[in-house]
């Protein structure tokens, strides 16, 4: 089975840096780490206009984006 980290939606510094709008992951325990760390990357390395977090939907994570900073 396969497990997906999806990012809801690229803001601009996202579209900027070419980021890829899906990972896919074979262990679901792998994908949600990997999930977590990306938040957090996004978190503290973008403009801070948005705040990034994690959503489990279904066996997929959703990186959330929401106004205002982290």
């Amino acid at each position: 089975m396969e497990y997906h980290v999806v990012v809801e939606k690229l803001c601009k510094c996202a579209i900027r840096k070419n980021m890829p709008q899906i990972k896919t992951f074979d262990d679901k325990e792998n994908a949600y780490r990997v999930a977590r760390a990306w938040a957090q990357e996004l978190n503290e390395s973008f403009c801070g206009q948005h705040s990034f977090g994690v959503v489990e939907v279904d066996d997929n994570y959703v990186i959330t984006v929401g106004e205002g900073t982290y």
